[in-house]
């Protein structure tokens, strides 16, 4: 691990860090309190998991310390953020949120897309299953719900987007299942992530702009 890979890991957080932070002001009006907690603690959660992550990395290139609790912390810290900004998107899209709220009975379809999703989930995972089950849910009941409200302000790009950064995240998933021995596997797991959260940033910047910004 070397100081530019790990300053390059900064990349990617910062990029979901924004995209909360947009989707949070853009979703406040629309979501009842509890709901906007959980998704705002949760998407926080996640940029922490991140974060703290990154950190661990550049410590540990720059040669100041191994503090591996930052880097323990990562895995379950980010399952759940995940889980939790689900709960709150599955409350927006589920449950009466307002005068403009709409209950969208077909979200229900979304716990058996992540069952049979985690299904593919790397061997090396199975001491952890639960955890990755978890995540892949979390992760999936977010981007389809963004899906899923792009639908409904008829802004079919951004949906396509956040598919796409779907994608890119599960790969992400995929590639931490391998060996990290060589340089270029971490270089394209660093450029996958940059690539999962692009997409997933470009995708809520269009939202914002060509429809929640309106409101």
């Amino acid at each position: 691990m070397t100081i530019p890979m790990a300053i390059v890991d900064y990349i990617p957080v910062c990029m979901f860090l924004i995209a909360a932070v947009i989707l949070q002001r853009d979703l406040y009006k629309s979501m009842s309190k509890g709901a906007f907690a959980l998704f705002s603690a949760g998407t926080i959660t996640v940029f922490v998991a991140g974060f703290y992550k990154a950190t661990w990395k550049l410590l540990y290139a720059a040669g100041v310390c191994d503090f591996t609790p930052l880097n323990k912390s990562f895995f379950p810290m980010q399952t759940t953020g995940f889980v939790l900004a689900a709960l709150g998107m599955l409350a927006l899209l589920c449950h009466k949120q307002g005068d403009d709220a709409e209950k969208l009975n077909s979200v229900a379809i979304i716990p058996a897309l992540g069952v049979i999703l985690t299904a593919a989930a790397p061997s090396e995972y199975s001491g952890t299953m639960i955890f990755v089950m978890l995540m892949v849910l979390g992760v999936l009941i977010l981007d389809v719900g963004l899906i899923i409200i792009s639908a409904k302000h008829k802004q079919t790009l951004a949906a396509v987007i956040y598919g796409i950064s779907f994608v890119f995240v599960m790969g992400m998933g995929y590639l931490s299942s391998k060996d990290f021995a060589e340089a270029s596997m971490n270089w394209i797991a660093e450029f996958t992530n940059i690539l999962g959260q692009g997409t997933f940033l470009l995708a809520t910047w269009m939202l914002h702009k060509k429809a929640l910004a309106e409101k």
